[in-house]
């Protein structure tokens, strides 16, 4: 193989990696298809490809952890079936698009972290404009003080830790 084959074979092979990113654009509309689990969505785009979305900001409770069956379930009756807007151009560890989800204008994640079914992600804020930020960290503050969804709970673990 010549170094200039070599030098196409890279480039055609970053390209490969490089397509679904650049296919996102960044925003799209779809329809949720499945909620994984309190955070992430299943999707449907206009071009009918399948994507897996994070929700940006939030991580809500695991499966098995108080709260992850019923922050599941919020978020299957804020979008299930829904019409969305995906907003987000990057992807995490595990291939899913991180973005944030909106339903009819409405920041599905916000919504989900103001009524106490998930937590401001704080580890990521820098993934988050500065509004956003505000508006999370806010969100979070008054549903802990109104002892909101999972903020019943006097000791609530969160997820990054019940990971460990």
């Amino acid at each position: 193989m010549t170094p200039r084959t070599r030098r196409w074979g890279r480039f055609l092979l970053a390209l490969c990696w490089l397509l679904p990113v650049l296919a996102l654009g960044g925003r799209y509309e779809g329809r949720v298809v499945r909620v994984i689990d309190g955070d992430t969505v299943e999707t449907l785009d206009s071009a009918r490809t399948l994507q897996r979305v994070r929700l940006r900001g939030i991580d809500a409770p695991e499966r098995k952890q108080a709260f992850g069956t019923q922050a599941k379930q919020r978020l299957t009756d804020l979008v299930g079936g829904q019409a969305v807007v995906v907003d987000g151009d990057k992807r995490d560890r595990y291939g899913r698009v991180v973005g944030t989800v909106t339903v009819a204008g409405r920041d599905v994640g916000l919504t989900l972290v103001q009524e106490g079914y998930a937590w401001w992600y704080r580890r990521y804020a820098a993934d988050q404009g500065a509004l956003d930020v505000v508006r999370y960290g806010a969100a979070e503050l008054a549903a802990r003080r109104d002892r909101r969804g999972l903020w019943q709970d006097p000791a609530p673990q969160a997820p990054w830790d019940y990971r460990r």
